[in-house]
């Protein structure tokens, strides 16, 4: 059975944690911008994807968004004090690192289902500059399976969140743009989804050279 919207609890968990820690955060501490919010589609199931250049990204994009997003995201991550309790309040799931390919799919499509916008980044992994170079068809092939829209947006400056050596995350300026939403591949063929990803690396690429 399809819904439209996330489960209650998870709404209300969601803008707790929004308002009283991430969205001050990103707009007080970071100087967030945000461009295209308008453009996100509020209720039925949605595909994020994005650059990825920190951990912070999950949180800042989920935010964004202004509904939850549910992430793929490393196992280490929901062993971090504070970030592991804020991404499961996203609907974050944990996946190990070059393991549980399928099922990382089957729980995407689960949340696609119950009307969950699901995130994905496109290149899979962290990225020193931000940008992206290698896309994975990941995200493809789930919205093929699911035939769910897709909205690709640009996380700019969250590289710099963190420096090594530095366990306090830095003030430094950053700028969200959000694209239109596109729709799914027509098929699962190697073909449509190696167009389709290319076109979202594309897009999200010429967001992230916007700049600020």
């Amino acid at each position: 059975m399809s819904h439209n919207r996330e489960p209650v609890k998870s709404l209300v968990l969601y803008h707790l944690f929004k308002w009283s820690v991430v969205s001050p955060m990103l707009h007080a501490y970071f100087r967030g911008r945000i461009y295209g919010a308008d453009r996100v589609p509020q209720e039925g199931p949605l595909i994020v994807v994005s650059n990825h250049a920190s951990d912070f990204d999950p949180p800042i994009l989920s935010n964004c968004m202004r509904r939850p997003v549910a992430f793929m995201a490393k196992e280490e991550l929901f062993r971090v004090p504070v970030l592991k309790d804020a991404i499961r309040l996203y609907g974050a799931y944990p996946v190990k690192r070059g393991k549980g390919d399928r099922a990382a799919m089957r729980a995407a499509l689960s949340y696609l289902e119950q009307g969950w916008a699901t995130g994905l980044f496109l290149q899979g992994t962290r990225t020193p500059d931000a940008r992206i170079t290698a896309p994975k068809l990941g995200a493809a092939l789930i919205a093929a399976k699911a035939q769910a829209p897709v909205l690709p947006v640009s996380l700019w400056g969250t590289q710099a969140i963190v420096k090594k050596g530095s366990a306090l995350p830095k003030p430094v300026p950053v700028t969200v743009r959000i694209g239109e939403v596109l729709d799914p591949p027509k098929s699962t063929s190697r073909e449509d989804l190696e167009t389709f990803t290319a076109t979202c690396a594309g897009i999200i690429n010429d967001l992230h050279d916007l700049g600020r």
